[in-house]
């Protein structure tokens, strides 16, 4: 029980000695939140002197985090006192922290996506937590996060790992880092409905350059024949008979991914009873209908015909039960062993081909076929703007000459008219 109490600054701040204690404590309420102090003084008057100070502290760096600052601006060595300098530099930041806002986004995302997002997406939600993001923002109050902090990160995971069991890590792709401050991103949203903090922090990347459209990696009709040739080859041929079903699955799903067009997580999911053999109403071609499921939820597909054979060797070497899936695995090593062999293990541009390659060279297919880009789009389960900013870009045959070389015919230089006779010419 308090035996003595005083109020200041309007009632807002309270200093207050309890039973048995020779010190006086001070207190205030900032933000729906309670902040407490000792004032290790003995003394009223010391006491109301380190209370008023340490209250304008608090209530400075609740306006700062309102407003989404850095909690204190450099300390000018010349014009504060060293005391007050020794108290400011061992003050900490208050406040909820990123583990609690992260421990509050997995438990309502869970609940929040339920149906909408396949739970492949919050396992890797978690892994950027666990893995990246707690070690280096957990402990810190969520007004510490900061752009500056946050660009600290960015650097942070542009250095290599550390060796981990002997092994260093690679550093993140631009790609995975991107994924990483979307987590983050999606972490602080969390922390803002709660009321923890007012505003997000800039989260952008500095110095980036704008505007460069980069194609993606894909296969040209030349290197995917050379590519599908080796593959059947490697398939009839294995350097060991027990890698022939893995190079015959290989073989298969080069096919089947060019000639769908399917994500590589879409094509690892799919199972027998997702995918059928019609005849195309339109064509008459036999074709497969495919019922897929990725990452915009469930759409469909029609594929080429040249997906059939592949996907009726699959169905025979398994059995083809209705709940098996297609490719159980995906053989990476050996597929980047045939791009190295082939030598067709990065793009002239430097990219690196990868099973998404695969796709890309569908799309571009189709398009130098002169396939509607809005159709091929809607099969793609993907945006015309997607494929015109990262596909369309670079094929030659989306350009249309006759549109292009259009020419205005030059203007003829009008006949010159006979001077008319005055009347004196007329009548001399």
């Amino acid at each position: 029980m308090e035996s003595d109490a005083y109020t200041f600054m309007d009632g807002r701040l309270h200093v207050y000695r309890r039973e048995n204690s020779r010190y006086w404590q001070c207190s205030t309420y900032l933000n729906r939140r309670n902040h407490r102090a000792t004032t290790k003084e003995t003394n009223l008057a010391l006491a109301k002197e380190f209370a008023i100070s340490w209250y304008m502290e608090r209530y400075a760096e609740e306006r700062r985090r309102r407003l989404g600052l850095p909690l204190y601006e450099t300390l000018d060595q010349e014009r504060l006192p060293g005391d007050l300098i020794d108290r400011r530099k061992s003050v900490k930041a208050t406040g909820p922290t990123f583990h609690e806002a992260a421990d509050a986004f997995v438990k309502e995302a869970a609940v929040i996506t339920a149906g909408e997002r396949n739970p492949s997406y919050m396992k890797q939600k978690d892994t950027h937590l666990r893995v990246h993001l707690l070690p280096f923002f957990g402990d810190k109050a969520l007004s510490e996060i900061t752009a500056g902090l946050i660009q600290d990160y960015r650097a942070h995971r542009a250095v290599p790992r550390e060796k981990i069991k002997g092994r260093t890590g690679k550093k993140a792709s631009r790609s995975t880092l991107h994924q990483e401050i979307v987590t983050l991103r999606q972490v602080l949203k969390t922390a803002n409905r709660k009321g923890w903090i007012a505003a997000l922090p800039d989260m952008s990347a500095p110095y980036k350059k704008s505007g460069k459209i980069v194609h993606r990696a894909w296969f040209s009709p030349e290197d995917y024949k050379r590519l599908y040739e080796a593959s059947r080859d490697r398939a009839a041929n294995p350097k060991k008979e027990r890698w022939r079903s893995a190079s015959e699955n290989l073989h298969d799903f080069i096919l089947f991914m060019v000639n769908t067009g399917l994500r590589p997580d879409e094509a690892l999911r799919l199972e027998y009873r997702d995918v059928s053999i019609v005849s195309d109403a339109a064509t008459g071609e036999r074709i497969l209908e495919i019922e897929v499921r990725g990452k915009r939820g469930v759409g469909y597909c029609k594929s080429m015909p040249g997906a059939v054979v592949p996907f009726k060797r699959l169905q025979k070497r398994s059995g083809g039960q209705p709940t098996d899936r297609l490719f159980p695995t995906f053989q990476r090593e050996l597929f980047n062993t045939l791009l190295d062999e082939l030598d067709l293990r990065e793009d002239r541009d430097g990219q690196r081909r990868t099973a998404y390659s695969l796709r890309h060279t569908y799309i571009c297919l189709r398009l130098m076929e002169g396939a509607d880009i809005y159709q091929v789009a809607k099969n793609c389960r993907t945006s015309v703007e997607m494929i015109e900013n990262f596909y369309a870009s670079h094929i030659k045959n989306t350009l249309d000459a006759s549109a292009i070389n259009v020419r205005k015919a030059k203007p003829t230089k009008p006949k010159a008219r006979p001077r008319p006779k005055s009347a004196l010419e007329e009548h001399p």
